[in-house]
């Protein structure tokens, strides 16, 4: 009787001991695949960068630049995301809207910082047509699952009144229809004083890329978030 009470304890034991394993390690798989898919997710953070000389840090070493200044701070805030900088000196809407199907495919980003349009302003080149570029090119982002922030330009009276302000709410006209966050001038607080600028008066020099940076970055922060 006794040495069956004792097999009995002996076998109840086990069974617990076995049980007991066999929760430890589910648990341990359990923390495993969360973590595995936390991580996973953390790498999907991709920025593509489509802008013009604005954003290509013409006249400027690259790291002077405001998308490698963006960098540096996304390292600190968000260390999952990547930068692919696309711009391109005296890039139109055209062009972009003509480079960006195939970076899409490329890069496959998580967002996109849309910064064009200067140049067709500078160029006199048709608003409508501006219009339709952008529209176009936030909507191939949104089929592929990019969030796109919008950035906005103003170009000065002497282009003529009418079309200096049609050009600025255009882009406010378009975040609003194609439901995007809008930074509606990304030169704010800087853009009369000719010490932030170049030797041609166009391009921002060094000490104004932080500038840029902190105009654009509560609004490319919250998309991340």
């Amino acid at each position: 009787m006794i040495a069956f009470t004792v097999s009995r304890t002996i076998a109840c034991t086990s069974k617990k001991i076995k049980s007991a394993l066999v929760l430890g390690l589910f648990a341990v798989g359990m923390s495993s695949s969360v973590s595995s898919f936390a991580a996973g997710t953390a790498k999907d953070c991709k920025i593509l960068v489509m802008g013009d000389s604005l954003s290509a840090a013409y006249g400027l070493a690259k790291e002077q630049g405001w998308v490698a200044l963006m960098e540096t701070r996304l390292a600190e805030k968000f260390p999952h995301c990547k930068v692919v900088n696309a711009s391109v000196s005296g890039e139109t809407t055209a062009g972009g809207k003509t480079r960006l199907g195939a970076l899409l495919k490329q890069h496959q980003p998580t967002h996109m910082i849309l910064e064009l349009g200067a140049n067709d302003g500078l160029r006199g080149l048709s608003l409508d047509t501006m219009k339709d570029n952008l529209t176009n090119m936030l909507v191939s982002a949104r089929r592929s699952e990019t969030q796109a922030v919008l950035i906005g330009m103003q170009i000065p009276s002497n282009y003529g009144p009418a079309y200096a302000r049609r050009f600025g709410d255009t882009f406010t006209e378009i975040a609003r229809k194609q439901k995007v966050p809008l930074v509606p001038f990304m030169l704010e607080g800087f853009a009369l004083d000719p010490a932030s600028f170049q030797a041609d008066g166009i391009h921002p020099n060094a000490g104004a890329q932080p500038k840029i940076l902190e105009n654009l970055w509560p609004t490319i922060a919250a998309t991340l978030k």
